[in-house]
């Protein structure tokens, strides 16, 4: 379905039992490759939706060599709701549903309608993310290693143009952006901010991940300069043993020392329930920071360098 809007085209992408998807299309005069750039997935991670909507009106379609698809706000009702992480209807955590299923609940329909209606559009995808309410998090780029020597050079050389500083190897398959590589589209996903909150420079930051991106595919030329990232290729994820008390001992994007204590995990007596300390040198990359953390929940991801 479509929808003029000047020189943009407002689109919905159905899914049953819902209102669908909007987003935004803007093609431009001359042609060129599609980019495609989704956020919200969940809904209380505000910098990436907060980017793509100021994006939506600030790009015109006379600049453009190509056209970028714009999916601003994913997990509408999660959104609104608050919810940290899933799709209020169901509880799942749409991140974790691709491939999606047609047959399945709402969020397993929502990733099969976004797989069907982007996928087959995309040159490039960008999924934007951040630290959820519970969450900090340095500003980062996951990158698709193992997708296949074609994806994972066209995203390295993709992130070499990023201003952002850290560029983690992932090998996830069920997200939007990793099943897209799998897919063989090559995709990224990008992290800023969190903990509930947003700031004019954390989206301005955002937005130039996306011009970069758009000068990269040559669909928009951008010409500030960029910072360049730190490749990392292992990544330690600590998580909760059981539900407990979680007291961190680092802030995200500090550096950690091989046998430094990150964290402890105690019981509602107080006993530890487990210490959690570095195998390695490193830096903090994201941690939780809220004090009570059910059994599995993410407590800190510190990274090789």
């Amino acid at each position: 379905m479509l929808q003029s809007v000047y020189e943009k085209w407002g689109i919905v992408i159905p899914v049953p039992g819902t209102e669908g998807i909007k987003g935004i299309w803007i093609k431009g005069d001359a042609p060129g490759k599609t980019l495609v750039v989704t956020a919200g997935v969940h809904g209380c991670e505000y910098v990436g939706i907060q980017a793509v909507r100021e994006l939506t009106t600030e790009i015109k379609a006379s600049e453009l060599s190509g056209s970028v698809l714009f999916i601003p706000l994913i997990n509408e009702s999660g959104f609104y709701e608050g919810a940290r992480q899933i799709v209020p209807e169901d509880g799942e955590n749409l991140n974790r549903c691709f491939p999606g299923d047609e047959k399945g609940s709402i969020t397993w329909k929502m990733a099969k309608a976004l797989e069907e209606y982007l996928y087959k559009k995309a040159d490039f995808l960008i999924d934007l993310h951040g630290g959820d309410v519970n969450e900090s998090m340095t500003p980062l780029v996951f990158f698709p290693a193992g997708a296949g020597a074609k994806i994972e050079q066209k995203t390295r050389e993709a992130v070499k143009r990023l201003s952002i500083e850290y560029c983690i190897q992932s090998r996830a398959e069920n997200g939007l952006y990793s099943y897209a590589a799998k897919c063989n589209i090559p995709s990224l996903l990008i992290e800023r901010g969190g903990g509930g909150k947003w700031t004019a420079a954390q989206v301005e930051a955002c937005k130039q991940n996306v011009c970069e991106i758009m000068d990269f595919l040559n669909i928009k030329k951008y010409e500030k300069n960029h910072k360049s990232s730190v490749e990392i290729s292992h990544t330690s994820y600590e998580e909760a043993a059981e539900k407990g008390f979680w007291y961190c001992m680092k802030g995200a994007g500090e550096a950690v020392k091989r046998n430094e204590l990150l964290g402890r995990l105690t019981d509602d007596s107080g006993e530890i329930i487990k210490e959690y300390r570095a195998e390695f040198d490193g830096v903090a990359l994201y941690l939780t920071h809220a004090l009570g953390v059910r059994k599995g929940d993410p407590l800190i991801a510190y990274g090789k360098i």
